[in-house]
């Protein structure tokens, strides 16, 4: 099972809180793994940009955080040998939203489509619930890989970020990248160790080999 690319969360009916991500490098692990000669199902988002081939054997397009939840828990106890969860999803949703009035006082305020003549407004950020934490009770015989990016900091500090995730999440490994990591990905196991990878082809083979050293 691969995720890739990003959820989004509705302001109202006609606005959205996502995330950058084209989709691009989760839809090539699907399309890498399917060329190996794995039944793969791919994960993708509704908002996902990149419109290359999909190969995968099956093929499930997600919109929220919510939605996207649905259909992993849906799969639970089934026997999946391994879960690459490369989607961006979103961390937080929106609450409620509150029109602030020229006197200063707030009051909250709920439309189909919120008008500009409302004015100034805020909106509650609410985190979403973490789907990583809970892939390893769905799925507990599974490899299950997920990803650390970052934006701020260096390196070693984005690298921490992954040992962290692994060790509270329970996962086999995480692929840590951003401008935090810089050019390539970190493959993070569980026990600290860290191989880096210049690029896409070399992280692909990488990942590939957690699931043939199950056998």
């Amino acid at each position: 099972m691969v995720t890739a690319g990003p959820t989004f969360e509705p302001l109202d009916a006609v606005r959205r809180l996502t995330n950058f991500s084209t989709g691009r490098l989760g839809s090539e692990l699907a399309n890498f793994l399917a060329a190996r000669g794995h039944e793969v199902a791919l994960f993708i988002g509704q908002l996902a940009t990149y419109r290359g081939q999909r190969q995968a054997r099956e093929v499930e397009t997600f919109t929220t955080t919510a939605d996207l939840r649905l259909r992993l828990r849906a799969l639970a106890g089934q026997p999946v040998e391994a879960v690459f969860h490369a989607a961006a999803v979103s961390d937080f949703t929106f609450g409620k939203i509150f029109r602030r009035s020229a006197q200063g006082e707030l009051s909250e305020t709920k439309s189909g489509k919120i008008s500009t003549r409302e004015g100034t407004l805020l909106a509650e950020l609410v985190p979403t619930p973490k789907i990583i934490a809970e892939l390893r009770p769905w799925f507990p015989a599974a490899r299950i890989v997920a990803w650390k990016y970052e934006v701020e900091g260096d390196r070693p500090g984005v690298v921490c970020l992954a040992e962290k995730q692994i060790a509270e999440c329970h996962t086999d490994a995480c692929v840590a990248n951003g401008p935090a990591y810089g050019p390539g990905f970190g493959l993070v196991r569980a026990g600290g160790e860290c191989s880096h990878l210049s690029d896409s082809d070399a992280l692909f083979e990488a990942l590939e080999k957690l699931i043939t050293n199950i056998r």
